[in-house]
C-alpha cells in the first residue's frame, strides 16, 4: 500500500493494486483447475448424475485452497477500505445467482450441466478484463463459454467430459499466461 489514502486513489491505482492483491486472480484459476480437474477423472469413474453435482460443488474444496494460494501469489492483503473492495467480491460471486440454472438444466438432462456450468463460469470473467486490465480473460471467458458448448454441441459420445476437461485445461493457460503478466508488473512478488 502507499502512503496515500484510498480515497485520494485514481481508478486506475485502485485497479492496479486490486490485481496486484490478487496475483491477477491467477490463484483462483489454479485453485479451481486442480478441483475441476478432479471432477473430470471423477467422471470416469462415477454415474453421469453424481459426476455433474461433484463437478458444481467442487467449489467447496477450491474457495478455500484459492484463498490460500491468492495469499502466497498475490502483492499482499487488500486493505479493508480499499475502493474497489466490494466491487472485488461482487464480482467474484456473480455467477452463483445463476445456480438456478444448473439445477434446471439437472433436472432436464444431466448431461448439459457441465456446459451450463461452464458458461456462466466463463462469462463471469468478462469483467475481469477491465479489473485486470488484460484481454486474457476476455479470451478465457469466450473459450471456456463458447468452447464448452461447441464440444456439447458436437455430439460427441459423452461430451460432458470434455467439456470438464477442457474447462480446467483453459484456466490452467490462462493463470500461466496472468502469472508471466503479474511477475512483469510485480517483480518482487
Amino acid at each position: 500500500m502507499t502512503e496515500q489514502t484510498t480515497s485520494e486513489w485514481t481508478v486506475d491505482e485502485a485497479r492496479r493494486s486490486a490485481s496486484g492483491t490478487a496475483a491477477q486472480g491467477v490463484a483462483w484459476l489454479i485453485a479451481f483447475a486442480l478441483t475441476l480437474s478432479i471432477a473430470a477423472a471423477l467422471s470416469f469413474t462415477l454415474p453421469l448424475n453424481v459426476a455433474v453435482l461433484v463437478a458444481v460443488f467442487q467449489g467447496g474444496a477450491a474457495l478455500p485452497l484459492a484463498f490460500a494460494l491468492e495469499r502466497k501469489l498475490g502483492t499482499g492483503p487488500m486493505a479493508a477500505d480499499h475502493p474497489l473492495r466490494s466491487l472485488s467480491v461482487q464480482l467474484a460471486m456473480v455467477q452463483i445467482l445463476a445456480l438456478p440454472a444448473v439445477i434446471m438444466m439437472y433436472t432436464l438432462n444431466p448431461a448439459l450441466v457441465p456446459a451450463t456450468f461452464a458458461a456462466i463460469g466463463g462469462a463471469h470473467f468478462l469483467p475481469y478484463v477491465w479489473l485486470h486490465r488484460t484481454r486474457i480473460y476476455l479470451v478465457l471467458a469466450l473459450a471456456v463459454s463458447l468452447g464448452s458448448w461447441a464440444i456439447t454441441l458436437s455430439g460427441v459420445e459423452g461430451a460432458y467430459r470434455l467439456v470438464m476437461i477442457w474447462w480446467p485445461l483453459c484456466y490452467i493457460v490462462a493463470a500461466g499466461l496472468l502469472w508471466r503478466r503479474h511477475r512483469q508488473l510485480h517483480p518482487a512478488t
